[in-house]
């Protein structure tokens, strides 16, 4: 019988747990100096938590920024709970770890993307370069959302 190790899923084993660490760290002493937190998830996730409008908006995945203003950080084995401000309503949000797609901290120019098993190498990497998907399609809106500031280029992240 051959067996392999399947060196893909211990490595996004290890990279959700950098990001619960993280977390865990904000979480009990808030977040340090310039850092803050773009993390796009699936909101189709099966244990992903969000409200309907929210779900109705981003119907396959949405980028929340964890930065200026955010509460309740309640950081679990299995995924974390945050209540963020969109256009002025607090929404509580839960992420299971496996829901996220990446986590960028743009402020030391950090970024991890979970790759599915089905993409090919040439369609994960052109996506690296991307800003994160923020709609500020209603100027009212008070939603987290980038600035031309807060985008780094990934570039010394690829492959080579």
């Amino acid at each position: 019988m051959s067996r392999e190790i399947d060196y893909g899923n211990l490595m996004h084993s290890a990279m959700r747990g950098l990001i619960r660490t993280v977390l865990l760290d904000v979480a009990d002493k808030g977040l340090p100096g310039n850092h803050h937190f773009f993390i796009t998830f699936d909101t189709n996730h099966p244990d992903a938590q969000l409200a309907d409008w929210l779900r109705d908006r981003y119907p396959g995945a949405m980028t929340v920024v964890m930065q200026h203003w955010y509460d309740n950080l309640d950081v679990g084995e299995d995924g974390f709970g945050i209540t963020l401000n969109f256009g002025d309503a607090p929404e509580p949000l839960y992420i299971p770890y496996d829901a996220i797609e990446t986590f960028v901290d743009p402020s030391v120019e950090f970024g991890l993307r979970f790759e599915s098993a089905d993409e090919n190498d040439d369609e994960e990497l052109s996506h690296l370069d991307d800003e994160p998907e923020v709609d500020d399609s209603d100027e009212d809106d008070n939603a987290p959302r980038a600035s031309e500031g807060d985008v780094v280029s990934l570039d010394s992240f690829r492959k080579h």
